[in-house]
């Protein structure tokens, strides 16, 4: 059984077919927050830290860590951004982190002062790219989230994703990186431009971890882009790409619709034992004034994990505001 090993400095997670399913969150990531991008130009944290302590009550059981506020010159803006960000939220929480940048002086200034092991994100299928973060990932013995595109672009035949993601690991085996430390993201297309997207996912999925045999994510939002009520399409989206066989995604754990999809799914995947993860959350749950959905308490994580020892236990979506 495929199992990706992630930890911070006290928790360990696996990201695995038989695992709950592992929510990334996404928040701290200032592309298309232009608040968030100049606080953090400015050294100011505050909402740093209040997405963090936020994503981790609701339920993120990993956060994806961003720090590209601009584009002028981030091999020299970007290394320091990113290490101290790492540094402020490794000490306000204890899941796992994601390192996501484009920027390979970035990945590996925080690769230099992560506590446990982090995912770095990510990798594509351009020659450039795997020459430069493969070796990290074998260099400081990491799992990389490796995205379906190559110098040719974003296909839209799903036979040709799937031909760059057996490229990567094929490619990463010559570094010594096994499949369970690539988590490939197939790419979501938007639904609304793309009609058979949600169809050409699922297939992905499928085909990743049937003959390739590697964890899957994705940035969860893509699939609604430019459609009204995006978090409804969101909550359909999660427990059918859950039952595809997808084992964690890039999201914002701070709409309760969202996580209520992916805890249900967990229960009737069978990864939430005995259901005591739902019992826990929604044991005290009562629906809003006129029957519509009332918010989850804070809860416990929906993806498996427990503290301590290994024995113990983008493509992302852009945040908004």
């Amino acid at each position: 059984m495929t199992r990706t090993i992630v930890a911070s400095a006290t928790r360990e997670i696996v990201i695995g077919f038989d695992q709950p399913f592992c929510v990334i969150g996404e928040r701290i990531n200032p592309t298309g927050r232009k608040k968030l991008a100049a606080e953090m130009m400015e050294g100011n944290f505050d909402t740093v830290i209040k997405d963090a302590l936020e994503q981790v009550a609701a339920g993120a059981t990993m956060l994806d860590v961003n720090a590209g506020v601009t584009s002028v010159n981030p091999n020299e803006t970007e290394p320091g951004l990113l290490v101290k960000t790492m540094e402020i939220v490794q000490g306000l929480v204890d899941v796992p982190l994601s390192i996501d940048s484009s920027v390979t002086a970035a990945i590996e200034a925080a690769l230099k002062v992560a506590k446990g092991r982090p995912l770095i994100n990510s990798v594509t299928g351009e020659e450039e790219k795997l020459e430069a973060i493969l070796p990290l990932c074998a260099k400081y013995n990491v799992p990389v989230v490796a995205i379906s595109n190559d110098e040719s672009g974003i296909s839209q035949d799903p036979d040709v994703r799937f031909a760059v993601a057996k490229k990567i690991v094929e490619r990463a085996a010559d570094y010594g990186i096994k499949p369970c430390d690539i988590v490939v993201d197939p790419l979501v297309m938007p639904i609304g431009a793309v009609g058979s997207a949600g169809l050409q996912v699922f297939a992905l999925v499928r085909r990743l971890r049937e003959e390739l045999k590697v964890n899957t994510t994705c940035g969860l939002s893509n699939i609604s882009f430019g459609l009204p009520h995006r978090h409804g399409i969101n909550a359909g989206f999660i427990p059918m790409v859950i039952g595809a066989g997808m084992t964690s995604a890039i999201m914002n754990p701070c709409r309760p619709q969202e996580m209520e999809a992916v805890r249900a799914a967990n229960v009737l995947n069978g990864t939430d034992e005995n259901c005591y993860n739902w019992i826990k959350t929604y044991r005290d749950y009562k629906p809003a004034e006129g029957g519509a959905a009332a918010p989850a308490p804070a809860a416990a994580s929906a993806g498996g994990g427990r503290r301590g020892g290994r024995a113990a236990r983008v493509g992302a979506g852009a945040a908004t505001e």
